[in-house]
């Protein structure tokens, strides 16, 4: 036999044992059949020489294709021949035909199986059954990890070469000829030299000033040290360039010199950063990747022209862009003096991305699916729209095309086969149809065997659990899911935007009209226009008080519920849940009367997921991931605090409440008179419900210039257990409101205004009634006392506050509107102040979320940690409420349709399998938090 070896200066070498000549193994050169751009060989002619001259038998199987012609392999000592069926090991670069499969023999190939790639596991059935064992170039890597069998240096040229070709022609449609007009295709020259020659070509122009002034300096980013990326400079530095220091790129791309082009190479330490402090370190980074985030996003990509992407991501890897940041980065640039003079602009300074890694959804999410080498480019635009084929339009340039090296088959040819000839005897020697374990194989080889003797290996086991997994969730989805949507007021919006991304989810919209604060009218057209725009979407106008028989054969009919009614309709949704086994999703407080139902609710088999919008919500989801990294390294939580408030921005709060409604108006006024309880500084605190609340406010300074006041909400103190902050001597969550807002609305508590009791005189049965009548009533007066009687008399209740009176008198309550129908006062008033206090056109909301976390680290060192989220309504005519509630909301119930969420009974998102995945996908919708921290010496006494 013969057996490799490595003489001290790392040659390819060989011993010769004991063995009959008719025994020798015999190599094939497989034709590459799948692809018709596939030109490449696993091994040239040298290293088929290399093999013969030792005494093997290479046979190659004759192509047309093939970039090497058939001679040269005839000239290195290789036999042409159609049947390789005599080789013990066959060798290609792509998957073989499943119908060409050789049983018990040796395969070497890329045969992208190890994700369990969908498009390839009749393959892996295929070589299953045939008890084939696979080894996949893939996986071949050293003792660090790193690829020794790999074509990356040619990944990264030819896709330098076609993305200088694609901003040529990108430019071209933007009004601008450039010097790389006249760079084509890798593919197009016949080997590298000749399309470096052009690359030059258009570098000398460059030099000379030919750049059209307007387009400015082009900046060029590289991620990634490693062949991929080297391949790509190597292109790149045949132009006039510069490298510049990535703190270096925002200077360069404004004021940079229009005869040369510059470059960064990225590596991790430029743009990655630990969440909660901005440092990165590189050992925890390899260990814990989840506690680091990237700002590439915010210090690189806003200066950068093309981005040359040659890393590929893993999950819990911080991506370099996600959709969010593509809709920011194509945001138009402010035009200059040249483009008011006719010479057109770039409209956004980020142009192209080559997207060598060709990673879908990884490093750069929106990089969703290949580009190819007929059809190499593609647009991404702001919308998220993809247009194939095209270099027009708005957006991005994307390349990404999945087999590069193709472009360049000769080379890449020869520079693969001068590593894998290293492992290729030892591959010859071993036999497929004997166990792996009597096979002497060095680490790189054995633990690139995927399959052998018909099952796949213990490394590779994960597949088929993967698979399963797949299965499993497929068939979750392979009939229509169909999700019953109920209230479609404030916030349905990005409730049904989500969900309907999915072309599979089906959902029926309700309008509730009895509890609902909008009119018919406007509830039937808001409707009308959901179902316009989403096919997958019918709306349904129900009483679901009165009608409970229509709301029971709605929620039987349909695989999810979510409520976004008032949380005073949950009870008897969920009942309706519990007789059909229909999960349900609401984003109100887990109630009492909601607890009540936890056996039922189990006994069903079902879960109920509360609390998953904003506040509860995002709140609990923010808390539990600092609180739990704070655990994670031994510190307690001492003390924790979060206000939220949703409010009108700034230049719209000018009315006596300083408020507009952007969520239910009748839970916001009842809010106001609810008990509540907290603990501050080791003491308990209770408020009686009634208004005491609004006495309790407090100034909130931590954004000084938005003169914000603060109150608690309900009972804080009961999330000590569920946080796991027992250790914490204050707790307090609360709301938040404008200055002014507290006092004013306990102007309408001392009114009675705010009483959520039955009152049958505002019942659709009971003659109308004027809001002047009604408080005349309240005040004891007479229906037809004086305008100025009423006057003096509210006044005199409100203890002569003049800021009350005003708030009153500006409502019109003491006017002689009639009062709505309503069940209660508050209920009346609120669809009153409905009306009262619209965001009219054009005009946006608020949300504010702070958390003040302090933590004690063993080291006796104490943390304050600050999270603040602060989002205002878009122009996609979303308010900031509706997206903060309605996207954790959706992005919940979709994980409950795909099975991601399997829990049973009463849920809120306090665990990490439900909070980390949605934390992770709000922030993808532009749902972004920022965080600081400052570290203090505990104080001691003396």
């Amino acid at each position: 036999m013969l057996r490799t070896f490595r003489d001290t200066t790392g040659k390819f070498g060989v011993h010769l044992l004991k063995c009959h000549h008719h025994h020798k193994p015999v190599l094939a050169i497989r034709r590459e059949d799948v692809s018709v751009w596939e030109r490449r060989a696993p091994l040239a002619p040298k290293h088929v020489k290399e093999l013969t001259n030792l005494g093997y038998k290479v046979l190659v199987q004759p192509s047309n294709r093939r970039a090497i012609h058939e001679k040269e392999y005839i000239k290195a000592g290789g036999i042409i021949q159609e049947d390789i069926s005599e080789a013990s090991l066959i060798v290609g670069v792509k998957r073989p035909p499943e119908d060409k499969l050789i049983p018990k023999k040796n395969y070497a190939f890329f045969s992208h199986t190890i994700k369990a790639q969908e498009a390839n596991m009749s393959l892996l059935d295929e070589i299953l059954r045939k008890e084939i064992r696979l080894i996949d170039y893939e996986k071949m890597v050293d003792h660090r990890g790193l690829r020794v069998v790999a074509f990356g240096q040619w990944a990264g040229v030819a896709g330098m070469i076609n993305i200088l070709h694609g901003m040529g022609l990108r430019l071209l449609a933007l009004g601008h000829h450039t010097p790389f007009m006249h760079i084509g295709m890798a593919h197009n020259y016949r080997n590298s030299s000749q399309a470096v020659q052009a690359v030059r070509d258009a570098g000398y122009e460059i030099s000379l000033g030919l750049m059209p002034k307007s387009i400015g300096p082009l900046t060029f980013v590289f991620t990634g040290t490693g062949n991929v990326s080297k391949g790509a400079q190597e292109v790149f530095n045949e132009l006039p360039c510069e490298y510049v220091e990535a703190h270096e790129l925002r200077e360069v791309s404004k004021s940079g010199d229009l005869r040369k082009v510059y470059g960064t190479v990225l590596s991790r330490h430029h743009h990655l950063v630990r969440k909660t402090d901005g440092v990165y370190d590189p050992e925890e980074y390899d260990k814990h990747p989840e506690l680091y985030t990237s700002r590439f996003n915010t210090d690189i990509a806003p200066y950068t022209t093309c981005l040359i992407n040659g890393i590929y991501w893993e999950q819990h890897t911080p991506r370099l862009l996600n959709r969010y940041d593509a809709k920011k980065l194509l945001a138009p640039v402010k035009p200059s003096a040249a483009a008011t003079e006719g010479c057109p602009e770039l409209p956004h300074k980020l142009m192209a991305i080559c997207d060598i890694s060709a990673d879908t959804g990884g490093s750069i999410e929106f990089m969703t699916e290949c580009t190819s080498i007929d059809s190499p480019f593609c647009m991404y635009d702001a919308d998220q729209h993809i247009i194939h084929g095209s270099v027009e339009g708005s957006g991005i340039l994307m390349c990404s095309i999945d087999n590069l090296p193709a472009q360049l088959p000769i080379e890449a040819t020869e520079y693969f086969g001068d590593m894998l000839l290293t492992y290729i005897e030892e591959m010859l020697l071993s036999d497929g149809s004997q166990p792996l374990e009597s096979q002497n194989y060095s680490p790189v080889v054995r633990d690139a065997v995927i399959t052998s003797n018909g099952s796949l290996t213990d490394k590779y086991k994960y597949i088929q659990k993967l698979r399963e997994s797949r299965e499993y969730s497929r068939s979750l989805t392979r009939d229509k899911k169909r999700v019953l949507l109920l209230g479609s007021g404030y916030v349905s919006g990005p409730v049904i935007e989500y969900l309907t991304r999915d072309p599979n989810v089906e959902i029926t919209a309700v309008s509730p009209l009895t509890l609902y604060l909008r009119t018919a009218s406007i509830m039937k057209e808001q409707l009308g226009q959901l179902t316009k725009k989403y096919n997958n979407v019918t709306s349904v106008h129900v009483d679901i008080i009165k009608c409970e028989d229509k709301l029971s054969s709605l929620v039987k009919t349909h695989d999810l519920v979510i409520s976004l009614l008032p949380y005073s309709a949950h009870p008897l949704v969920a009942k309706k849940c519990i007789d059909s086994k229909v999960n349900l999703v609401t984003a109100s407080y887990l109630t009492p009367a909601m607890k009540e139902l936890q056996e039922s609710v189990e006994a069903a088999g079902i879960m109920v997921i509360s609390e998953i919008g904003l506040d509860p919500g995002l709140d609990h989801m923010l808390a539990m991931e600092c609180i739990e990294k704070a655990k994670d390294v031994g510190a307690t939580v001492i003390s924790y605090t979060s206000f939220c408030g949703g409010l009108p921005a700034p230049e719209y709060s000018a009315n006596p409440l300083r408020y507009k409604f952007s969520w239910s108006p009748q839970g916001v006024l009842l809010n106001t008179v609810q008990s509540a309880r907290y603990l501050k500084d080791g003491e308990i605190i209770n408020i009686p419900a009634g208004g005491a609340l609004l006495d309790s406010v407090a100034v909130m300074d931590f954004f000084p210039g938005l003169n914000l006041e603060g109150f608690p909400n309900r009972d804080s103190t009961k999330y000590a257990e569920p946080y796991g902050i027992q250790s914490a001597h204050t707790l307090i969550r609360g709301t938040l409101r404008y200055k002014g807002y507290s006092k004013a609305v306990g102007g309408f508590v001392k009114l009675g205004l705010i009483n959520p009791d039955p009152y049958p005189l505002l019942s659709s049965t009971a003659p109308p009634i004027t809001w002047k009548e009604l408080m005349c009533k309240l005040l004891g007066l007479k229906p037809s006392a004086e305008s100025a009687v009423l006057r003096d008399a509210i006044y005199n209740k409100l203890e002569q506050d003049n800021s009350q009176l005003q708030a009153v008198e500006w409502l019109g309550i003491l006017e002689d509107e009639p009062v709505p129908i309503a069940d209660s006062i508050v209920g009346a008033l609120a669809k009153h102040m409905e009306l009262k206090l619209p965001f009219g056109a054009g005009e946006r909301d608020m949300i504010i979320m702070r958390n003040e976390i302090g933590i004690r680290h063993p080291s006796g060192h104490l943390e304050d940690k600050f999270i603040s989220l602060v989002v205002y309504g878009d122009d996609k005519g979303y308010s900031a409420m509706a997206k903060t509630v309605g996207y954790p909301t959706a992005i919940a119930a979709k994980m409950v349709l795909d099975g991601e969420i399997d829990a049973k009974g009463m849920v809120i998102p306090l665990t990490k399998n439900i909070y980390a995945p949605i934390l992770e996908r709000i922030r993808a919708e532009g749902i972004v938090c920022s965080t600081q921290s400052i570290i203090r010496q505990e104080l001691t006494r003396d």
